[in-house]
């Protein structure tokens, strides 16, 4: 018996694959999008930063709505504390508690490492969909860690991207990545990212654990784990104000 429902677990999960390697590839990327972007959301994460010789914890809470407002305040540890920092469309505004002063970032300081982290300004504010940026083309199918995945290569289709070029491993059943690989106009690897820990939230799949690696600097990377996320929440409005950097 536990034979044949083996063998018909196997059948069932090999007829959803080959169901789903008929996606074309940007119907692959809008369930991506469909699972990876939301209206708002409400996350409070950490940031482990890896050094040579010790690693550096941070927590944050952060609000989003949409793709042009975006809400953060780190929590710990207490030289980072009531650090605040917020996006208003193009623009990105940080509050340092250190010297009560906001200052705003724009231009080349974008690409600057947050926190000392392998993560960039760029990084913290790109949340468009994948859809609205990219055009995609299917490599082929993979594994990773015993799951399918669809590889994908992704080329910008317009100028304001961080990375004009990407390639993403998608999960071939719960449509998140699983691993991007991030690149320069020229073709050079930037950085790296793995996803694990995939949780289903409120109806979505998310991934919860997430290693970023700056391919340009030394170290062993630095690693996001969400600590709660919520979708659909009421957020009020004043919390996207320069007046709620200095609250």
């Amino acid at each position: 018996m536990k034979k044949i429902i083996a063998v018909l677990v196997g059948a069932t999960a090999l007829w959803a694959f080959s169901l789903s390697s008929e996606l074309t590839p940007e119907e692959i990327i809008k369930k991506v999008d469909e699972n990876m972007v939301s209206e708002n959301r409400v996350t409070q994460s950490s940031m482990t930063i890896k050094g040579k010789r010790k690693n550096r914890v941070l927590t944050s809470k952060s609000w989003t709505i949409g793709s042009n407002q975006s809400f953060t305040e780190y929590l710990s540890p207490a030289r980072e504390k009531g650090t605040k920092m917020l996006k208003l469309k193009e623009e990105l505004w940080i509050y340092s508690p250190a010297s009560d002063r906001t200052m705003r970032i724009s231009g080349h300081m974008m690409r600057q490492s947050v926190m000392g982290s392998d993560l960039s300004y760029e990084d913290m504010m790109e949340d468009r969909e994948l859809l609205e940026m990219y055009t995609a083309k299917l490599l082929g199918q993979e594994e990773i860690d015993g799951r399918k995945v669809f590889s994908l290569e992704l080329n910008a289709k317009v100028d304001d991207v961080a990375y004009p070029k990407r390639k993403s491993w998608i999960d071939a059943e719960r449509f998140v990545p699983l691993k991007e690989e991030l690149f320069a106009k020229s073709g050079k690897l930037l950085k790296r990212v793995t996803m694990s820990n995939v949780k289903e939230v409120q109806g979505r799949w998310y991934p919860t654990k997430m290693i970023y690696k700056d391919m340009l600097k030394d170290g062993e990377g630095t690693m996001m784990e969400i600590i709660s996320i919520q979708f659909n929440q009421e957020i009020p409005d004043y919390i996207f104000t320069k007046a709620a950097l200095k609250k």
